[in-house]
């Protein structure tokens, strides 16, 4: 077996095993789901065994609770292709009354018409995603985010990435899909994230549910979604995009939309919306965002070529890299990821809120001559934070935490206004 490339959930996994009696790792297609899995159970079964998924489907269907026998933990994997293993699950975590039985884990939502019970307080949820810049070894991991929140000393001389553009630039290309980072030579790297977007076009789409829907449907969505990847792009400006080349109804766009979501493709980032403005004045669009920025890649067509001459569409592609990075390094602690925009052009790139109550007001800045653009931009929203709480006489907001710049430079340090410029280079959990 190769080596095993350890994750920052790793040990989210093993407290959630000591807690909850199962445990459902969910997150898309490639990125490491049963390679983690399989390094804390004790035995398993993989619902999707070729030699072997005839006779697992036959036992799902009349004694689903054989397939859980064996040395706990016990991984079920693709446990979706036979939901009412779930059933089985929950009821035998409620008879046997211990924790770190099962783990179970999918690269699809689940269909909630399809299960009994939704296993609350038994089976716990573990989202997971391709690897961060920290875990493929790229980032120095100089500055710890939940040590900023934690207020521990920031580098008293700073810090330096050893990223280049051109690192970033392939970093977001490849993506951070576990099996691209083993290989040798970069071309190979990069086949991965268009292998996978191949495949998500061609059947992925429609195997999820056995729905049939168009591959060039599929291709044109998604194109138009990474032309307009960390922008507030209304469904009606996509779906005109598409129907640009093709027709699609209204209801056939929503319907892919919710399969890409289900696949875990997409992943828009919704609106904070706080009281210090009326709600007119906020917008409250989704961001589009994929879950990787390399799908963002692949469905534009292009190679890390392309952007050496076209960095203003790498920063929007940036922002997917910085935000998906973020989500891996705040799970443990709870971490929500939103964004701030208002009308009067005021805006926090990302708001990520932790389940403490503290949060952070973010700006991503691919090059450094938009930094003080981007602090600027966090101070006035503290500033409109505090002359809230200063004449409001309802319940006061929180002032942020934290104020970063998140760059893809090579310097860090903490400003004189108290900002934080962190390299994504430097970042880590």
């Amino acid at each position: 077996m190769p080596e095993y490339i350890k994750r920052i959930c790793d040990s989210e996994l093993e407290l959630k095993l000591e807690a909850f009696g199962a445990v459902h790792i969910v997150g898309p297609k490639w990125c490491g789901k049963t390679t983690t899995a399989k390094q804390f159970a004790k035995s398993y079964i993989e619902m999707q065994d070729p030699d072997k998924r005839d006779m697992y489907m036959e036992t799902a269907k009349i004694q689903p609770s054989n397939l859980l026998i064996g040395k706990n933990p016990r991984l079920i994997d693709e446990w979706q292709v036979a939901p009412n293993i779930w059933d089985a699950v929950r009821i035998s975590v409620d008879r046997r009354g211990e924790e770190g039985l099962y783990i179970l884990t999918g690269s699809n939502s689940i269909d909630r018409s399809r299960i009994m019970h939704t296993g609350t307080g038994r089976i716990d949820t573990l989202a997971m995603y391709p690897m961060s810049l920290y875990e493929t070894g790229e980032s120095n991991g100089a500055v710890s985010l939940s040590g900023l929140f934690k207020s521990e000393n920031f580098p008293a001389d700073g810090c330096v990435s050893d990223l280049s553009i051109n690192d970033l630039i392939f970093a977001v290309c490849r993506g951070g899909w576990p099996s691209s980072v083993k290989k040798k030579s970069d071309r190979a790297k990069l086949m991965v994230a268009q292998s996978y977007f191949e495949g998500l076009c061609r059947e992925d789409i429609s195997n999820v549910d056995t729905v049939r829907r168009d591959e060039t449907a599929t291709r044109l969505l998604l194109r138009s979604y990474a032309r307009n990847i960390s922008t507030l792009a209304s469904n009606k400006s996509i779906l005109r995009d598409i129907k640009a080349n093709i027709e699609m109804g209204d209801t056939t766009y929503y319907d892919y939309v919710r399969t890409l979501k289900k696949l875990f493709v997409i992943q828009d980032v919704e609106a904070w919306c706080p009281a210090i403005r009326s709600k007119s004045a906020i917008q409250s669009t989704d961001k589009r965002e994929f879950l990787d920025p390399s799908l963002a890649v692949a469905a534009l067509g292009v190679d890390p070529d392309y952007f050496n001459l076209d960095l203003k569409t790498f920063g929007f592609i940036f922002e997917t890299l910085c935000i998906r990075d973020l989500k891996i390094y705040s799970n443990a602690l709870g971490g929500r990821v939103s964004y701030y925009h208002d009308r009067y052009g005021l805006e926090a790139d990302c708001v990520l809120h932790l389940r403490d109550g503290k949060y952070a007001l973010i700006e991503f800045e691919l090059g450094s001559s938009d930094i003080d653009d981007g602090a600027r931009h966090l101070l006035e929203i503290e500033a409109l934070i505090h002359k809230y709480n200063k004449t409001e006489r309802q319940a006061k907001l929180r002032l942020p935490d934290l104020k970063i710049v998140i760059t893809g430079t090579q310097y860090g340090y903490k400003r004189p206004d108290g900002v934080y410029v962190i390299p994504i280079g430097c970042l880590r959990d």
